[in-house]
């Protein structure tokens, strides 16, 4: 290797270490200013950020002329597309919680807290104000230069512009969040000519206040202190749980580069402690001792590591994902070999197949039979026998219907009385009719008839929506 080659490595590890020497474990007496480099993870980092948009956007998609998803707490109905969930249905959201529940676990298990390094809303706001900072105030040296600066005009410009910004993207999340449970265009309307509901605006300020203080103020003291997935995910990793690991037997002892030092030459290992791997992390805890609470596995720390060792001249990997079993050189257990992945697997596949099934069951309208049961049967004057029944339409459309009524089964003379006219099923709500069935006894052959009721109505699209509800017909024993 050529000494230029060899002084300009060693230049490029001093300014590193210019750098890092500002960094420590953080307990919330400082401001934790992490550096920003690029790499792999930062840009799968920024893609899983960029999922959130449709929290954004989401409230303006449009389905058959209203919103597309829109969760109309007041009504109790819950638009999804073409599907209209009302809270009969809600054993669903029991599963879809669920599903949820045992995803995170799972996702846990297998490569630890992925959630929180690249999903976590509080991740991701704490990303994209950070480098609002950054883009105002400068590189992380800059920054604590500006912080520790009295209180100029340039100070305050910069300060004031960059909390402007952060309350911005407080309101566009809280005036985001409410959009869900409101038509989008209307609360642009209501919300800014002061026409509102309260609770819209005082559920707007919470989110920007909340917003505000979480990811511009707290930050990492939020995973630290605030959040309980921190305390309980030590216990849902195991030897076989794959995440950002610093490779102890290959980086220790650390030693600094030394100029002109070969390869034969070198007593130390290959970590150089330069301390990137803690400049780069956003909790501001040091990879190299080992898995800690404040870890949140955005794997920014193997960037780091990867840009250094390409540097001096080392093998990526230093820092890495990776098991303990692995790191320690035992047998790694295939994927499916995993008992828990099996058991995770399954309970996944149980919940999903629920809420599929839910779903694709979904009738437009709904239909409950009641029979009058004190008594279960009249005779009447010319000797028919009578069945009285409650009629219970759930209209699960937008439209308000007109739902016919009719019968199937039972002998010809069947008579069915009181659906002459038709239902007015107004929409999201339960419309309640009583209808009688008549049959000549003669024509009874049993003491229990089976009989179908079919209700139908025709959707302001055309489209025909029908269900039907089978009962049975009480006469005299036989």
């Amino acid at each position: 290797m050529s000494n230029t080659r060899v002084e300009g490595r060693t230049r490029a590890v001093d300014e590193l270490y210019d750098e890092s020497v500002h960094w420590h474990v953080n307990t919330g007496g400082e401001t934790i200013h992490a550096k920003r480099l690029p790499g792999k993870w930062r840009s799968i980092k920024w893609l899983a950020a960029g999922l959130w948009l449709v929290f954004f956007l989401g409230p303006y998609l449009r389905w058959e002329g209203h919103q597309a998803v829109l969760f109309d707490i007041p009504n109790r109905q819950y638009h999804i597309f073409a599907v209209t969930v009302l809270p009969q249905d809600f054993w669903m959201l029991s599963l879809l919680l669920l599903f949820f529940a045992i995803l995170l676990a799972v996702a846990t298990a297998l490569v630890g807290r992925v959630w929180c390094g690249f999903f976590c809303f509080q991740t991701v706001w704490t990303d994209v104000f950070t480098w609002i900072e950054e883009k105002l105030e400068g590189q992380p040296p800059q920054r604590r230069k500006l912080d520790k600066a009295p209180v100029d005009l340039r100070k305050a410009g910069i300060k004031a512009t960059k909390h402007l910004l952060w309350l911005i993207i407080g309101f566009a999340t809280g005036f985001s969040f409410v959009a869900w449970f409101v038509d989008a265009p209307s609360l642009w309307r209501t919300f800014f000519l002061g026409e509102a509901n309260l609770v819209v605006y005082v559920t707007v300020g919470l989110f920007t206040v909340g917003t505000y203080v979480l990811a511009g103020w707290l930050r990492e003291q939020t995973c630290f202190w605030l959040c309980p997935y921190a305390r309980i995910q030590g216990v849902m990793l195991d030897r076989t749980t794959v995440v950002p690991t610093y490779d102890v037997t290959r980086g220790e002892p650390r030693g600094r580069v030394k100029k002109g030092e070969g390869a034969a030459q070198r007593t130390t290992g290959d970590c150089i402690d330069c301390a990137q791997c803690v400049a780069v992390c956003p909790t501001g805890i040091d990879i190299r001792n080992g898995q800690q609470e404040g870890c949140i596995t955005c794997a920014l720390c193997i960037d780091a590591c990867d840009a250094v060792m390409e540097k001096v001249g080392r093998p990526k990997g230093l820092i890495r994902y990776a098991s303990l079993d692995e790191l320690e050189g035992r047998p790694t257990k295939r994927l499916l070999a995993r008992p828990r992945v099996w058991v995770y697997s399954t309970i996944l596949l149980a919940a999903l197949s629920g809420i599929i099934y839910g779903l694709w069951s979904l009738d437009a309208i709904e239909l409950k039979v009641l029979q009058e049961r004190a008594p279960l049967y009249v005779t009447l004057s010319d000797g028919s026998i009578q069945n009285k029944y409650t009629l219970k339409v759930l209209n699960k459309t937008n439209d308000n219907l007109s739902v016919r009524v009719s019968i199937a089964g039972g002998p010809a003379s069947l008579q069915l009385v009181g659906a002459e006219e038709p239902i007015r099923a107004a929409h999201g709500t339960v419309s309640p009719a009583t209808v009688f069935v008549r049959i000549p006894r003669k024509d009874l052959e049993s003491d229990r008839v089976p009989l179908t009721f079919h209700v139908e109505g025709v959707r302001s699209t055309g489209e025909v929506v029908t269900t039907k509800r089978p009962t049975v017909f009480m006469g005299p024993a036989r």
